[in-house]
């Protein structure tokens, strides 16, 4: 039986609803791949939709993300975080998750799926290394094979992360090709994919990619903000929260977080990218990656290298969905620096005892700097979804502040 009431995604002119067979989210999204991976994303999209229907296959997957993946998880108050704020801050804590974040909800499902569809290898992409152990999880799990590919740079920088996927089973492949990070490895996982495709199902972690994954990635994701909304009407006695936020890369978790949001409430909704990395701030439309979506490229449409402290916002696009979001104007697109975050990643581990994500800490960085001013005034409601929990960035974050220094600032 389900842990949260679904909402109804086929209802004609919801915002965030079904792409259709073309996956377009306005002028966003499609399918923009090598004849040779045509056959498997069509394939993926009719297992999907068959899947998507079967309460049977709903059902498999809500009883493991209760029983294994630790769902519903919950909605923190921050009372003395709030108090300094004077704004009422409310955490949907995704951090409390198996494998440390909302990465789970969407590797699970698509586990179920690869093993629905026949397939007993899983590759995977990762930045911060949360989606690669999530896929090496759920192989565990599920008894597959899995390769995860990362870039050269992303290794360095969560060397603890890599050692979880190994000792899971995966075998972890270091990209070296250009600049080394997430962008780089989504190419090598796409490369091997053409490859093999006839045993391994390509376990995308965001929202990005040729349709069906950001559709598919969402709606595994939905989870989090259909729980979030009934939450938050509990707490507060029926209403829903004045503004939603959650950080972006390719921005599985804010589009997951906002689905439950964009059609059933008249929230604000806020995600926030890596200074670095800003695609919808500094970027323009463009194809990467099997997908039309906004990007940081040149004037030629030569792609930027992204830059951040977190390794899981280091990329220079963002999921389709999102750029349709902004476009119509039902969602803001913001950013956050380098320094910022790791005061915003100190400021919650000391008045609220707990350690964010580099990732989730963008979130959190941008309410701290808008707290109290007109576009977040004092006495809103604000609900951040919390993404992960910071262990694997603590060594970062440490080293840092012993240089003296927390980065640029962006």
């Amino acid at each position: 039986m389900s842990t949260h009431p679904p909402a109804d995604t086929t209802v004609p002119g919801a915002i965030m609803g079904d792409p259709g067979p073309t996956g377009r989210f306005g002028e966003f999204g499609g399918r923009f791949v090598p004849e040779s991976l045509v056959p498997a994303c069509l394939e993926l999209e009719e297992a999907f939709r068959r899947a998507w229907s079967d309460p049977s296959f709903r059902g498999e997957l809500d009883a493991l993300l209760r029983s294994y993946g630790g769902r519903p998880t919950p909605v923190t108050e921050c009372t003395r975080l709030s108090r300094e704020l004077g704004v009422r801050l409310l955490l949907k804590r995704e951090d409390l998750a198996h494998t440390g974040s909302h990465k789970i909800n969407n590797v699970v499902g698509q586990g179920l799926l690869a093993r629905r569809m026949g397939k007993h290898r899983l590759i995977a992409e990762t930045g911060a290394g949360q989606h690669g152990v999530a896929t090496a999880t759920a192989a565990a799990l599920f008894g597959m094979e899995c390769v995860v590919y990362m870039g050269e740079v992303d290794t360095h920088r969560q060397e603890l992360n890599v050692f979880r996927m190994e000792l899971l089973g995966a075998e972890v492949r270091p990209v070296a090709s250009g600049s080394r990070t997430l962008k780089d490895a989504v190419n090598e996982a796409l490369r091997d994919w053409v490859a093999s495709v006839e045993d391994t199902h390509y376990c995308l972690g965001s929202v990005m990619g040729p349709h069906p994954y950001p559709w598919m990635v969402r709606e595994f994701q939905r989870v989090v903000g259909d729980e979030a909304r009934e939450q938050c009407r509990v707490i507060l006695d029926g209403g829903d929260p004045d503004v939603v936020v959650a950080c972006a890369g390719g921005g599985s978790n804010a589009a997951g977080t906002f689905a439950g949001f964009a059609d059933a409430t008249s929230s604000t909704l806020v995600a926030v990218e890596a200074a670095g990395g800003a695609a919808l701030t500094v970027g323009s439309p463009g194809v990467l990656h099997g997908m039309r979506s906004a990007l940081m490229q040149d004037e030629s449409g030569q792609i930027l290298e992204a830059r951040s402290i977190s390794a899981g916002l280091d990329y220079p696009g963002i999921g389709p969905e999102h750029a349709h979001l902004a476009a119509i104007g039902r969602a803001r697109y913001e950013s956050a620096g380098d320094e910022e975050v790791v005061d915003a990643f100190r400021r919650l581990a000391r008045t609220e005892g707990i350690i964010p994500a580099l990732e989730s800490a963008h979130a959190l960085a941008w309410v701290l700097r808008v707290a109290g001013s007109p576009e977040l005034p004092t006495g809103s409601t604000v609900l951040v979804t919390l993404s992960g929990r910071g262990d694997k960035d603590v060594a970062q974050v440490r080293d840092l502040l012993r240089a003296g220094a927390s980065g640029t600032g962006g």
